[in-house]
């Protein structure tokens, strides 16, 4: 046998040290999952400045057309456990980490615009909605529709989740939102109010219920393999960034609060502006340490790009680095993924 032992039948000894090392690894080889967004894809990539926008941001990203900045990318469904499907009715999570010259960006959205509710006091009930009976350990379409009911500011995520878009056809073919309100400010000093917009270039694709419910269980990783399979075949999925801007005397005039995430702003009255093109062009080496570990969080920010009022935006900047260290660590930012280049 390969453990130390005395004699041919006898005890295990305490000094085969491999055999130590090997269980104490192994016992600890899990970590926590995510409270939310458990289940996920990943991919590496790079962000490319296509138009000139360093009237609005002083961010050295994007500081020139043609300059190019890696990323990693983080999609995943929203309530489901790590070993859910992929094709459940949900939001989708859309998370980017730029590695710029100032250090890590992350931009940390949805593939909606809006969300459920704007006061992040309201997150943790709203999140063990969409968990499991503390009774029955049973989804439980109560819990949702009572809070749903009860907080009317929830309607217009409701109407986007229950619309066609609520079943995205993988994570290739929907878009992705910064979906809160950044504030941007360029060389001068002179700020302005912005929203972010990933648009796929590959199309809009969303799936029917019939096909999701029946890769829910044929396939219920039907959207991590099409990432992974489309970057291995050469198929490099690619999203341009758009932004609208809003300047702070248009935001103290506006008839709603442009910092309410439950509202979008009227592309009429904020167009969306072009900023640059993200590819995605190489599959991770290490799920693990590439995916699992990655570690975004709305805090982490550069010179160019703050925080606005945004209440729910205010409570992410605290929660998720809080999060981050009870599941990574106290030096998860020390870890590969979450270091810049």
């Amino acid at each position: 046998t390969a453990i130390q032992t005395v004699g041919k039948n006898g005890p295990a000894l305490l000094q085969d040290a491999q055999f130590i090392d090997l269980i104490s690894s192994f016992d600890r080889e899990r970590i926590p999952e995510r409270v939310v967004h458990a289940k996920g894809a990943g991919a590496f990539g790079y962000f490319e400045v296509t138009k000139d926008i360093r009237k609005y941001c002083a961010a050295k990203l994007f500081e020139s057309v043609g300059k190019q900045t890696p990323v990693s990318v983080r999609f995943s469904t929203v309530g489901g456990e790590s070993g859910s499907a992929d094709t459940v009715r949900d939001p989708r999570g859309f998370a980017v980490k730029f590695y710029t010259d100032d250090g890590v960006w992350d931009l940390v959205g949805n593939n909606t615009p809006i969300f459920f509710i704007r006061d992040p006091t309201l997150f943790p009930s709203f999140i063990h909605t969409q968990k499991r009976n503390p009774a029955t350990h049973l989804k439980d379409a109560d819990m949702f529709w009572d809070f749903m009911t009860l907080r009317p500011e929830t309607m217009h995520q409701l109407l986007y989740l229950f619309g066609d878009r609520g079943i995205p056809d993988g994570y290739r073919f929907m878009n992705g939102y910064g979906s809160h309100t950044f504030k941007m400010v360029n060389d001068a000093g002179v700020a302005h109010y912005v929203k972010f917009h990933f648009k796929t270039n590959q199309g809009i694709k969303n799936m029917a219920v019939d096909k999701a419910a029946e890769l829910a269980s044929s396939d219920p990783d039907y959207s991590i393999r099409d990432l992974y399979n489309a970057i291995g075949q050469g198929e490099f999925p690619s999203w341009t960034l758009y932004i609208q801007v809003m300047t702070l005397e248009q935001a103290q005039k506006s008839a709603y609060n442009p910092f309410d995430v439950t509202k979008v702003w009227p592309h009429g009255d904020y167009p969306l502006i072009e900023v640059g093109k993200m590819v995605l062009d190489r599959n991770p080496k290490n799920y693990f340490a590439d995916v699992e570990q990655a570690a975004y969080s709305p805090s982490n920010l550069v010179p160019g790009i703050e925080p606005s009022p945004d209440k729910m935006l205010q409570g992410r900047l605290f929660a998720y680095s809080d999060t981050h260290r009870h599941r990574l660590g106290a030096n998860y930012l020390q870890l590969p993924v979450n270091c810049p280049y």
